[in-house]
């Protein structure tokens, strides 16, 4: 029975893993900065959902398909979860800003890995599907940081969209190296994290656009 098990989980596709993965992550991110602004339950998985969706539910209306959601009741479970998640280890979760920082980071990461792959399906050229991934990782968080009336944190002076171009980036090198693709979905996702972290941790930013001088 547990040799069953373990065999059909083999059988799932990596890509809908790190999106199980993903969507846990997003939705923690936003439950949490809901739960901050004392939200109730119904508002904080609203916006968690909104989270953990909203990204690819834009790429898969552009790209003219059915909204990824729609198909299977998983990503509203996954919510769920990350709800309870939250509600059990909120004194830990709600009051630390690096545990805020950590889902985001991984989310980001793997949505936009997951936004790229699916595109690819499509059959689309890399620098749609680059876009698109981007799309993927980004769009969930500006809806969340939008509803609970934050500025977003792609508009912020943070590398945030840039680092997701740089997995992107990698994942091209990774295509035309021919590296297997699992491991290309790892190194590309583990670069969007470390470049987050790192442009966090050392305060690395774009330049502004600065007003002329009165």
């Amino acid at each position: 029975m547990i040799l069953g098990f373990v065999g059909s989980f083999s059988d799932i596709p990596f890509v809908d893993i790190i999106e199980w993965i993903g969507t846990f992550a997003f939705a923690i991110s936003g439950i949490r900065l809901a739960a901050k602004k004392e939200f109730d339950l119904f508002g904080a998985y609203v916006v968690g959902l909104l989270t953990a969706i909203g990204g690819g539910t834009i790429r898969d209306v552009l790209l003219q398909t059915t909204p990824f959601w729609m198909s299977s009741s998983r990503y509203m479970v996954c919510t769920g979860i990350a709800l309870l998640f939250v509600i059990v280890f909120r004194k830990y979760i709600v009051r630390l800003n690096i545990t805020f920082f950590i889902f985001d980071a991984i989310g980001l990461a793997l949505f936009t890995v997951v936004g790229l792959e699916k595109t690819l399906a499509f059959h689309s050229p890399f620098w749609v599907a680059a876009i698109m991934g981007i799309m993927t990782g980004v769009a969930g968080g500006v809806l969340r940081d939008i509803s609970i009336a934050e500025i977003p944190l792609i508009f912020r002076n943070e590398i945030y969209a840039s680092a997701c171009l740089a997995g992107c980036l990698c994942y091209y090198v990774g295509l035309r190296l021919g590296i297997d693709q699992t491991v290309n979905q790892l190194l590309s996702a583990s670069l969007i994290v470390i470049t987050r972290v790192l442009s966090v941790r050392f305060g690395i930013g774009l330049p502004k656009i600065k007003p002329e001088d009165s």
